[in-house]
C-alpha cells in the first residue's frame, strides 16, 4: 500500500508505515530545511538532532525522522534565521 503527501506543492509517494523522512529520502532529496543558512535534512535519525524538522499539516517544528507520512499530508520547509 503508498501514501501520498505534497512537499513544497510537489506530490510525493511513499510505502505505507514510512517515516516523511524516508519518504523525501525514497524520492532523492537529502535536505529540505534552511536554519543560519545552511541546508539540513535528516542527520541522527532518531529524533534528537532536530535537524529535519518540518511544517507538517500547520504543525511546525514535526520530527521528520519520527512521523509516519499520512496520505494526504502537507508538508512544507522550514527556514530559521
Amino acid at each position: 500500500m503508498s501514501v501520498r503527501i505534497t512537499v513544497d506543492g510537489v506530490d510525493l509517494e511513499g510505502r505505507d508505515g514510512q517515516t516523511i523522512a524516508g519518504v523525501l529520502l525514497g524520492a532523492g532529496r537529502r535536505t529540505w530545511r534552511t536554519t543560519a543558512g545552511q541546508e539540513r535534512g535528516i542527520f541522527c535519525g532518531m529524533g534528537i538532532c532536530q535537524d529535519c524538522v518540518l511544517t507538517v499539516n500547520g504543525v511546525e517544528g514535526v520530527r521528520a525522522c519520527q512521523r509516519a507520512a499520512c496520505d494526504g499530508d502537507v508538508v512544507e520547509r522550514e527556514v530559521r534565521a
